[in-house]
């Protein structure tokens, strides 16, 4: 069973920077992609980033393009969420996700972590 645990939320002030981490286990994960979400309450999860496990390949939500970067590492089996420049917009939960689709749609995710806060003051 694929577990996902995610760390690394907080408290940072408009400009600052923060590192999300999720650690998988429990699954072979060279076939998979791992995502990043983030969610507020009364709206949708919305999409961050994502990274082809196997390939490294990245994409970005507009939103975050240029601020925000993932990465991978293959040996600690962990996706890590860079983010630069924030804005009290990103304020949100953040969740990590596999999936065996390449997509920006969180329905076709398979596995979630259980989110980490992330709040952005003005």
């Amino acid at each position: 069973q694929v577990h996902l645990v995610e760390s690394g939320g907080g408290l940072v002030q408009a400009g600052g920077s923060l590192r999300l981490s999720c650690a998988a286990s429990g699954g072979t994960f060279s076939r998979y992609t791992m995502g990043w979400f983030r969610q507020t309450p009364g709206k949708e999860r919305e999409f961050v980033s994502l990274i082809d496990w196997n390939s490294g390949s990245t994409y970005y939500s507009d939103s975050v393009r240029g601020r925000f970067t993932i990465s991978r590492d293959s040996a600690k089996n962990t996706v890590s969420l860079h983010m630069n420049s924030l804005k009290p917009e990103d304020t949100a939960v953040y969740y990590c996700a596999v999936g065996r689709t390449t997509g920006i749609t969180w329905a076709w995710y398979d596995y979630w972590g259980q989110g980490t806060q992330v709040t952005v003051s003005s």
